[in-house]
């Protein structure tokens, strides 16, 4: 399974480089194919993953439809994190880096990740985004006190939605 860090990494090399258009990986069962648009398309890296049955069988191809993100990750908030407003203090959002399902727990029989008044530090994880049959976990990448769950266990997130508040330490 890739992590949300290990995507964003990709993306910002791929996007640093003017030689290669196009990455294909495969690891865990998963194949994970990033390119760069043409100047044609929308801007943004598409970003495909999609399971695959080895060796004997091709990659199926995906019946949803690709997820686009931004074509520098540097215009991805940081830490997939933006600081609320002043008036707010050192409260921190936490939002979605993608479209996909919230989860609050690793399965229906564990207790959630974290919930109001829990501390979190940086490699905190808070929660775990599915996109496209990708379990991604997010990380807290602050420390300090999840003030407030914005996001309810099982809903569909939208990229940049804020999930969590965290009063920052």
């Amino acid at each position: 399974m890739f992590k949300l860090s290990e995507i964003k990494e990709l993306i910002k090399l791929l996007d640093q480089t003017s030689s290669v258009h196009e990455l294909e990986i495969e690891s865990e069962g998963m194949k994970l194919a990033i390119r760069k648009p043409d100047r044609s398309e929308a801007d943004g890296t598409v970003i495909q993953a999609t399971p695959y049955a080895y060796p004997f069988t091709p990659a199926p191809q995906p019946q949803s439809p690709q997820i686009v993100a931004p074509p520098a990750v540097s215009e991805v908030p940081a830490a997939t994190q933006q600081q609320a407003p002043s008036a707010e203090g050192a409260l921190h959002k936490i939002v979605s880096p993608m479209v996909g399902t919230f989860y609050s727990a690793a399965s229906p029989e564990t207790p959630a990740f974290v919930n109001v008044g829990d501390r979190v530090g940086e490699k905190s994880t808070v929660c775990i985004i599915e996109a496209m049959k990708l379990m991604n976990e997010l990380e807290a990448e602050v420390k300090g006190e999840i003030v407030s769950v914005l996001a309810e266990n099982g809903q569909l997130v939208e990229y940049g939605q804020p999930l969590f508040l965290v009063r920052a330490e």
